[in-house]
């Protein structure tokens, strides 16, 4: 597949809950969409898992489907719940958790080169 390529196929309503196997005490993704302008992957957090603290040099959006993260975004706390979205602004260090099992859609946001 390139690099342009989306995973799943065009012109089909896929049920979200199918398209990624969480792991137990673990997380799993899977790359929905890739295009040059940016990403759209969705994520499966067991309870108790999340990612350290980091920084990314776009800007990001977070989109709850079930459960809930707290989320920690230049020192600030957000709790996200199911139906809410939270931007992760680019070079800003970001963290999450996942008290339970949280299923979540990251829509990468890149800036055009040129």
């Amino acid at each position: 597949m390139s690099k342009d390529a989306p995973s799943i196929p065009s012109a089909q309503a896929l049920a979200l809950a199918t398209l990624v196997t969480p792991t137990e005490r673990g997380i799993a993704s899977r790359v929905l969409a890739r295009t040059a302008g940016g990403n759209v992957t969705l994520f499966a957090f067991d309870a108790g898992q999340g990612l350290e603290e980091h920084t990314s040099p776009f800007d990001a959006l977070v989109l709850v489907l079930e459960g809930s993260l707290a989320l920690t975004i230049g020192g600030e706390s957000v709790r996200a719940t199911p139906g809410t979205i939270v931007r992760m602004p680019g070079g800003v260090p970001h963290a999450l958790d996942a008290s339970e099992a949280t299923r979540m859609l990251l829509v990468m946001l890149r800036e055009p080169k040129g």
